[in-house]
């Protein structure tokens, strides 16, 4: 039991700590918006590790196998994702900055907590790292070494818990960047430093 906790954790940790393109944009949602939503969006990205986990856990050899031929379209369709995502804040940014929007009041209404979640959740479900790394795990297993289930379910509860943890932290952090850059220089500088990150990130994952 200890050691499928531990393993847990060191799995949820080991996923969630390297920043990339969920942790930016993670950050920069937290910032433009508010941190009620953007524990929402980290909630999804935990989740998805979560689901992630479970597969590992439970799918063994037989679900690595089904993963690798779709690897190169999830990359693909990732890539594709986080474009659109730093081509959007982008013009939204230098559109509110030229005409002086934003202000609280005409400021655009943020996405809902609902919203933020299924983004955030669906975007790591399409990120291949995540995908990569669990099916890393799928093919470490031993599908001739049997694991309990109760065994499983506190590896999947503990990479969950870590990773919710570790975003959680994440929006945090980027609350109070947003507290921090109230004017509109910071404001814009954050957006386009954050288009920026994805898009290098986006054309990474297909070069």
């Amino acid at each position: 039991m200890t050691a499928a906790l531990v393993a847990g954790l060191v799995a949820g940790y080991g996923i969630a700590v390297p920043v990339g393109a969920v942790a930016t944009y993670l950050v920069s949602l937290t910032a433009r918006t508010s941190l009620r939503t953007g524990v929402c969006a980290a909630l999804g990205v935990a989740t998805a590790d979560g689901l992630y986990a479970l597969v590992a856990t439970a799918g063994g050899a037989a679900v690595a196998a089904v993963l690798r031929p779709v690897l190169t379209p999830l990359r693909w369709a990732s890539a594709l994702v986080l474009l659109a995502l730093a081509a959007r804040g982008a013009v939204t940014a230098l559109s509110q900055y030229r005409a002086h929007r934003l202000s609280t009041r005409s400021a655009p209404p943020p996405p809902s907590a609902a919203r933020a979640f299924l983004s955030l959740l669906g975007i790591t479900l399409l990120n291949p790292t995540t995908v990569v790394y669990f099916a890393a795990l799928v093919l470490g297993n031993d599908a001739d070494d049997a694991v309990r289930p109760l065994e499983q379910g506190v590896f999947v509860l503990a990479a969950f818990v870590a990773s919710a943890s570790w975003q959680v932290l994440v929006a945090c952090g980027g609350a109070l960047l947003g507290r921090a850059l109230t004017g509109h220089r910071g404001r814009l500088a954050t957006a386009l430093l954050s288009s920026a990150v994805m898009t290098g990130l986006a054309v990474r994952m297909v070069a």
